[in-house]
C-alpha cells in the first residue's frame, strides 16, 4: 500500500485510470478541482472547475466527460489552471440545492449519475439516478428514493448493475438485472446489508472475476463481495473515510482510493489523502463515454 505524497482533498471522488495517457484522474468535490496523476513519473496536475465536479468518465474521443452542479459536461485540461467546461446537457427541474454525485459509463458507454440534497438537516430521500447519451440525453429517472446516491457499477458482462445508498439511515447496496440493449435495470433486490459491515457503502470497483469492492466509509476498509453477495475479503486502510475504488495502472492490478477529509475526526489525520493499493486481483477497465 502506498500513499500519495502532496495530495490532500476535502472530498476526493471519482478515481479514473486512462490507459491512453498512462495516468489517474480524480476530482475534490468541495474543492472544486480535477487532479491528475502521471503514473510513470509522479508528476501532477490541478485544474479548478466552476461548478463542484462529481464524477469522471473518459470520453471516447478524448477528453473527460463530468457530471457537475447542474448537469453533464465536457472537460478539456489544458496548460492552464482552468478546466474548460462545455454544457453537454442541464438535467431539467434539477432543484437548488442539489447536485450529481456518483457515476460512471455502463459496459456499453452510456453515461450514469445520481443526484442528492446537499445540505441534509432532515431526511430528504429526493436523489434519483439517471442515464445520458447524447442521442437521447437525460433519461426520466430509473431510481428514486435515494439519499446519497453512491455505489454505482457494472459486472464484467454489463448484465448487473450495482448501486448503494450511503445515508446511515439506509446504508444498503441494491443489485438488478440490467438490459444491456435498451440501458434499463430492473429487479431490484438487495445485494448487501451494510448495517451488518464495517462502514458504509460509498463508492466501488468491479473486478475480473466478478466480485464488487466497496468503501467502507468511517470503516477504514475496502470489502469485496462475491457475486452471491458474500463477504469474502476486507483490507485495513490507514484513514477512516476512504470514498471510492477504482482499477488501474499497466495491469489493471492496482486500486486507486480516494478519501474525505470534511467531517472526518481529529485523530484521523490521514483522510483526505490518496492511496495505491495492490490486492492481486486485477479489475475491469472503465468504459469511455460513446458520442
Amino acid at each position: 500500500m502506498e500513499k500519495i505524497p502532496g495530495v490532500h482533498c476535502a472530498v476526493g471522488e471519482s478515481p479514473l485510470w486512462s490507459a491512453r495517457e498512462g495516468a489517474w484522474y480524480w476530482v475534490d468535490i468541495l474543492g472544486r478541482r480535477v487532479w491528475r496523476l502521471d503514473a510513470a513519473s509522479g508528476e501532477q496536475r490541478i485544474w479548478s472547475t466552476a461548478e463542484m465536479p462529481a464524477c469522471l468518465a473518459l470520453a471516447e474521443s478524448g477528453g473527460l466527460v463530468a457530471a457537475m452542479e447542474s448537469g453533464v459536461f465536457a472537460l478539456t485540461l489544458d496548460a492552464g489552471e482552468h478546466a474548460q467546461a462545455s454544457l453537454l446537457a442541464a438535467l431539467p427541474g434539477l432543484k437548488t440545492g442539489m447536485r450529481f454525485n456518483d457515476g460512471r459509463c455502463d459496459r456499453q458507454g452510456r453515461f450514469w449519475s445520481g443526484t442528492l440534497v446537499l445540505d441534509q438537516p432532515e431526511l430528504r430521500a429526493e436523489g434519483a439516478l439517471y442515464r445520458y447519451t447524447r442521442e437521447q440525453g437525460f433519461s426520466a429517472p430509473l431510481v428514486s428514493n435515494l439519499v446519497v446516491q453512491n455505489g454505482l457499477g457494472f459486472s464484467p458482462d454489463g448484465r448487473t448493475m450495482y448501486l448503494s445508498d450511503s445515508h446511515v439511515s439506509r446504508q444498503t447496496i441494491w443489485a438488478f438485472d440490467y438490459d444491456t440493449d435498451s440501458g434499463t435495470p430492473t429487479r431490484q433486490r438487495v445485494f448487501v446489508d451494510m448495517n451488518g459491515q464495517r462502514g458504509r457503502p460509498d463508492g466501488a470497483a468491479v473486478d475480473v472475476d466478478g466480485c464488487y469492492w466497496i468503501c467502507g466509509n468511517d470503516g477504514g476498509c475496502l470489502l469485496r463481495f462475491t457475486p452471491e453477495g458474500k463477504l469474502d475479503r476486507s483490507i485495513d486502510l490507514p484513514l477512516l473515510k476512504p470514498s471510492m475504488c477504482s482499477f488501474g495502472g499497466p495491469d489493471m492490478d492496482t486500486l486507486l482510493v480516494t478519501s474525505i477529509a470534511a467531517g472526518r475526526l481529529p485523530e484521523d489525520t490521514e483522510s483526505g489523502a490518496l492511496l495505491l493499493v495492490r490486492p492481486g486481483v486485477q479489475g475491469m477497465p472503465e468504459t469511455a463515454f460513446r458520442a
